[in-house]
């Protein structure tokens, strides 16, 4: 069987990708967490989408068994352990790696900070009308927040996220459980309708959203704190899609 590139998938980027990958004729497996994720991938005779979580441990075999000749690593900037994790097989097994990272967004009118942990030990939050677009998996962060601040909430509509959000104390109406992307009409419908006077999120690019919450907090004169992308060193990485189809050509040929 000839090789096929592996491309860690679940973002609207990864899905571009894919489109890409697929007009040129490259024969391409998608890996994706959720069954949700698998409707963002076009029907073609050269994707294959695979759902399901990979462990470290038996990554190795899988990317032998699959007949992985190289990865696109299309995950999101805060999946940091799927990257890592594919850096590493990618070294063990010398397979080439690129990774896909969303342009940034920066902008001097935004509090950018290092961590949740330097949000969390500031006095950012207090008395606050707090919107947390960060994902249901940071909500916990933020229990001993709510004696302290009002806590909203913006989550995927799946049950994860919604179980998270409740057991992480955010009431059922500061909760709103959307799949992206958002419109800036919508945002500041939403802002204004919660009476939201700080919004944090994740420097998550423009596909992400940041761009429209940029937009929305300046019309309004609502304060946008950016928690950072971790930081991870990459062997290769890019913001184009015509770099990942060289770098297909490179592995598949033309």
């Amino acid at each position: 069987m000839s090789p096929r590139i592996w491309l860690i998938g679940g973002t609207s980027e990864s899905r571009n990708i894919a489109i890409a990958i697929a007009s040129h004729h490259f024969r391409c497996l998608i890996t994706v967490t959720t069954p949700e994720a698998r409707q963002l991938y076009p029907v073609s005779p050269y994707l294959e989408v695979w759902v399901g979580r990979i462990t470290a441990d038996s990554l190795g075999e899988f990317v032998q068994q699959q007949g992985i000749g190289g990865i696109i690593d299309g995950s999101h900037p805060f999946a940091t352990v799927i990257s890592e994790n594919a850096i590493a097989i990618a070294h063990r097994l010398q397979l080439p790696y690129l990774r896909y990272e969303r342009p940034s967004t920066d902008n001097s009118k935004v509090v950018y900070l290092d961590s949740f942990s330097t949000l969390l030990q500031g006095d950012y939050l207090t008395n606050q009308r707090v919107l947390l677009a960060v994902g249901a998996k940071a909500l916990p962060l933020f229990r001993d927040w709510l004696s302290r601040a009002t806590l909203f909430a913006r989550i995927l509509p799946s049950i994860n996220s919604l179980t998270t959000a409740l057991e992480s104390g955010i009431p059922p109406q500061q909760i709103i459980a959307l799949r992206p992307p958002y419109t800036a009409l919508f945002e500041r419908a939403l802002w204004q309708q919660w009476g939201i006077t700080l919004v944090v999120t994740k420097a998550s690019g423009k596909a992400g959203g940041e761009d429209i919450k940029q937009q929305v907090a300046e019309e309004l004169g609502i304060p946008l704190i950016a928690i950072a992308r971790p930081q991870i060193d990459y062997p290769q990485q890019c913001d184009r899609l015509d770099a990942v189809i060289n770098f297909c050509k490179g592995i598949l040929g033309d």
